[in-house]
C-alpha cells in the first residue's frame, strides 16, 4: 500500500551519507530547483527518498511524526552501525509479540528523524 515516502532533512549531505553508510547502497541524487532528493531505489523505481525542500513549509526533521521500518537481514549490526555513524537508539532491538513476527528497533537518525528497522531475527 505505500507508494512513496520521504525523509526530511536539513542537512542533505549529512543525510545522505548517513543512509548510504547504514544500508550499504548509493542513493539516487536529483535537484530541482531548491530541492533535492536522494532516492532509495527498488527494481529501477524510486520507493522513497531523503528530501531538502526549504521552500516547502513545515518540511523538516522530526522525531514524532510518521514512523517508517527499513527492511534489514542483521538488526543488531546495522543498529550499531547506525549508531556508530550519529543515530540514537530510541528503543533497542525487541521482540515482536506475535509470534513469527520477528524484532524491530527505533533509531534517531543525525538531523532528528525517527526510523524503524526490522527483521526476521
Amino acid at each position: 500500500m505505500i507508494a512513496f515516502f520521504e525523509i526530511p532533512t536539513n542537512d542533505f549531505n549529512k543525510s545522505v551519507a548517513f543512509y548510504q553508510t547504514l544500508f550499504g547502497e548509493q542513493l539516487a541524487l536529483s535537484e530541482f530547483g531548491d530541492e533535492k532528493m536522494a532516492c532509495f531505489m527498488k527494481d529501477g523505481k524510486s520507493i522513497g527518498s531523503i528530501s531538502s525542500a526549504p521552500s516547502f513549509n513545515g518540511f523538516i526533521p522530526s522525531n514524532g511524526g510518521v514512523l517508517v521500518y527499513f527492511a534489514t537481514d542483521d538488526l543488531e549490526g546495522d543498529v550499531k552501525k547506525a549508531t556508530a555513524n550519529g543515530a540514537t537508539l530510541i528503543t533497542p532491538k525487541t521482540k515482536i509479540q506475535v509470534e513469527g513476527w520477528g524484532y524491530f528497533a527505533i533509531i534517531e537518525d543525525p538531523v532528528g528523524n525517527r526510523i524503524g528497522l526490522y527483521g526476521e531475527n
